[in-house]
């Protein structure tokens, strides 16, 4: 395989980049396909690219208020509005006119998991972050058309080029502006773009039939519309106190003894009850690498499954060596204990790879509950708040095993169970359908230009 180019020195950009990995045989034959077409650059097509507000908004920072998105929050082609979301209060978000975000804008991350590319169709008020790039295009430029282009191997391997060379990868303004895209005219982005829909409709789909599951199981334990806000002051025994070993008060916040009293009053097991726990082994930054073998952090973990993200890879020759002990198996629920603990799923098959040390893998050793059931209870309030009760009063948030093992589990009726067990499958599947048509779309564009854009309605 190829791994150097030989380029003319008229091929070196004005000399404004040098560097051999700008150059890349890849890039090269990907940068040949686009030059087929009439060629526009991004700065030509969107009269806004601009980032966010640069300075600190923690001062701002509210329980509820305007969402402030973030890297994380900005997947390929979805803006995700439940991972790790923060808001900041309306007044300054009134104030903060470049960093306000309406649908038909599309949305880049510029650090984190550079080159993420979703589009917003939420209509209500919305901030974004400097780390997030906020791009508007011409109206003869359709948003989900654009996000497609800058999630293919043709919008990336561009992104890649602007955001090499540097310590930490990072996307400018400049190097996005310069991007280069085909002249396309409308009906054949609209092609595109009812895919990316199809695909945003059946996310959008996956999130409520997963929200219908979560409010049937908190209807059951009479925990639906519970005010978890905290308490300035309450009064506890010194008794709790040396069962719990623990003084300080956000422990004792009174939201977590009625979660406790409303789920005792059901059939409730422990977890190490209900399931073996099993915690997965540290390798170590060094052994990181760029593919391979998937390595399973916290990071790269959803409620969901694990997300591509950012993830990193193990060697074949490591993964042989852990594979016995600490690769997961279809069935398993793997449960975050570290950094964001509490996040749980079950795996839907069986996978290729190594979980890290802030994971559990759960197996059930009981037949009295579902495993989605399970997972589904750990992802609710009812295991978000023991998991936040557990896990606080530290800078770095960590789950200790023997406290997991004492986390309380309502065994609701086999019948309502299957009924939540059915709506997260749903969900799964919704979801998997959603991946799929996004996917199509991405390579809908790339098969758009590798064919000069025959069959696509071209210029």
């Amino acid at each position: 395989m190829t791994n150097f180019s030989i380029i003319q020195k008229s091929q070196l950009e004005g000399a404004m980049r040098m560097d051999a990995e700008y150059y890349q045989p890849e890039y090269l034959d990907l940068e040949k396909n686009l030059k087929k077409f009439e060629l526009l650059t991004l700065e030509e097509m969107a009269p806004k690219i601009d980032v966010g507000f640069v300075s600190s908004m923690a001062s701002h920072f509210c329980d509820d208020g305007v969402p402030l998105l973030r890297t994380q929050n900005v997947d390929e082609f979805v803006t995700d509005f439940e991972n790790g979301i923060v808001y900041i209060d309306e007044e300054f978000h009134k104030k903060l006119k470049k960093s306000q975000v309406y649908p038909g804008f599309v949305l880049l991350a510029r650090s984190g998991s550079i080159g993420n590319a979703s589009v917003v169709t939420e209509n209500h008020p919305v901030a974004n972050s400097a780390d997030i790039i906020l791009i508007k295009p011409k109206e003869n430029l359709l948003p989900e058309y654009l996000a497609a282009f800058l999630n293919s191997k043709y919008g990336k391997f561009q992104i890649d080029r602007g955001s090499s060379g540097g310590v930490q990868g990072h996307m400018n303004l400049y190097s996005l502006e310069k991007i280069i895209l085909p002249e396309v005219n409308l009906e054949a982005q609209q092609k595109i773009k009812m895919i990316v829909l199809a695909g945003l409709d059946e996310f959008e789909k996956a999130k409520t039939q997963y929200q219908q599951a979560e409010n049937l199981l908190l209807g059951e334990l009479e925990l639906d519309g519970f005010d978890n806000v905290e308490k300035l002051s309450s009064i506890i025994n010194l008794s709790d106190i040396e069962i719990a070993h623990r003084i300080d008060a956000e422990y004792f916040q009174p939201k977590y003894k009625i979660i406790e009293d409303r789920v005792a009053k059901h059939n409730v097991h422990k977890l190490g009850d209900l399931v073996s726990m099993k915690k997965g082994i540290e390798v170590g930054a060094e052994e990181y690498q760029e593919e391979g073998k998937i390595f399973i952090r916290v990071s790269s973990m959803t409620k969901f499954g694990i997300t591509e993200s950012n993830q990193k890879y193990l060697s074949d020759k490591l993964y042989e060596k852990l594979k016995d002990d600490f690769e997961p198996k279809k069935g398993e629920i793997l449960l975050t204990k570290d950094a964001t603990p509490g996040i749980a799923f079950v795996l839907k098959k069986d996978i290729q790879g190594i979980v890290s040390g802030g994971t559990l893998r759960l197996k059930l050793k009981s037949k009295e509950v579902e495993a989605e059931y399970l997972a589904l209870c750990l992802n609710s309030q009812i295991g978000q708040m023991q998991a936040e009760r557990d896990a606080g009063g530290s800078v770095i948030a960590h789950w200790k095993p023997q406290q997991i093992k004492n986390v309380l589990i309502p065994i609701l009726p086999k019948e309502i169970q299957k009924k939540i067990t059915e709506l997260v499958i749903q969900s799964y599947e919704a979801r998997k359908k959603s991946k799929e048509l996004l996917e199509e779309a991405k390579r809908k564009v790339e098969e758009f230009i590798e064919k000069g854009g025959d069959g696509y309605g071209e210029k």
